[in-house]
């Protein structure tokens, strides 16, 4: 009996695979991920030299960043990597959300975080949000704020508050500079 099994293995793994290869995947509608509110974020797509200035324990750094549009154009992919004595690489994937009008983030790196966030355009500004707890358990909120957008640089600052958003504390400003560009 396990020897007329094993004879029907070879046409299995034969037709299967032809059975497949005659069909195709699925296509996306033309519109899926082509509205006006999937461009938000273009003016951040491309690859970046990075910089920033000494804050309080943070030394001055610098780095780099690469934004490309991936998985038919839906995602916006991160790879971001500071360089010097504290190295930190890390990876968002980025889409709009037509359900809840908004964009969502996610991120993680090689320290072990993973964040979530979501938000959109504020007065010019592109702003996401991450709800969490500090390190002593008490709320608070992150966000990443997008601004002084040009063609070839823009500012990205990384605030929290720890009064529901009442106030904010600037933790790191980064400058973005367009590779190939002067700054």
């Amino acid at each position: 009996m396990i020897r007329h099994r094993f004879r029907l293995l070879p046409f299995c793994l034969w037709a299967v695979p032809a059975l497949l290869a005659g069909q195709s995947p699925p296509t996306p509608p033309p519109a899926a991920c082509g509205g006006p509110e999937w461009k938000q974020m273009d003016f951040w797509l491309g690859e970046w030299e990075l910089s920033w200035p000494a804050r309080g324990q943070q030394p001055a750094g610098t780095g780099s960043n690469r934004i490309e549009r991936v998985l038919g154009g839906c995602v916006l992919e991160e790879s971001f990597s500071a360089h010097g004595p504290f190295p930190l690489v890390g990876r968002s994937f980025s889409t709009y959300d037509p359900r809840t009008k908004s964009w969502r983030q996610t991120w993680v790196d090689n320290q072990g975080s993973y964040l979530d966030f979501t938000g959109g355009l504020e007065g010019g500004r592109m702003v996401l949000l991450h709800h969490g707890l500090s390190r002593e358990g008490r709320p608070q909120v992150s966000r990443m704020v997008f601004l002084n957008v040009t063609p070839d640089s823009l500012d990205w600052h990384w605030e929290r508050s720890e009064d529901g958003g009442k106030s904010w504390r600037l933790l790191w400003p980064i400058h973005y500079v367009r590779r190939g560009r002067a700054p």
